[in-house]
């Protein structure tokens, strides 16, 4: 079973992709921003990161460049 991280600044979002996800039987994590989800990178280890690309103060491809750094 995948472990799944989302990182959206959209609550909607982030609940609607995580409903479907765990429906599917993955493992699902996720993060408001682009700080809280580099934290929870650190901690943990996700195979796959989903993360929507524009949010306020970190954009998702900084965040993903900061992830592969780590």
């Amino acid at each position: 079973m995948a472990y799944i991280l989302i990182v959206d600044d959209e609550e909607q979002i982030r609940s609607t992709l995580q409903e479907i996800l765990e429906y599917e039987d993955y493992k699902i994590d996720t993060a408001p921003n682009g700080i809280e989800a580099l934290q929870k990178i650190e901690n943990e280890t996700y195979d796959v990161v989903l993360c929507d690309i524009k949010m306020p103060k970190m954009n998702g491809i900084e965040v993903l460049e900061k992830a592969i750094e780590m």
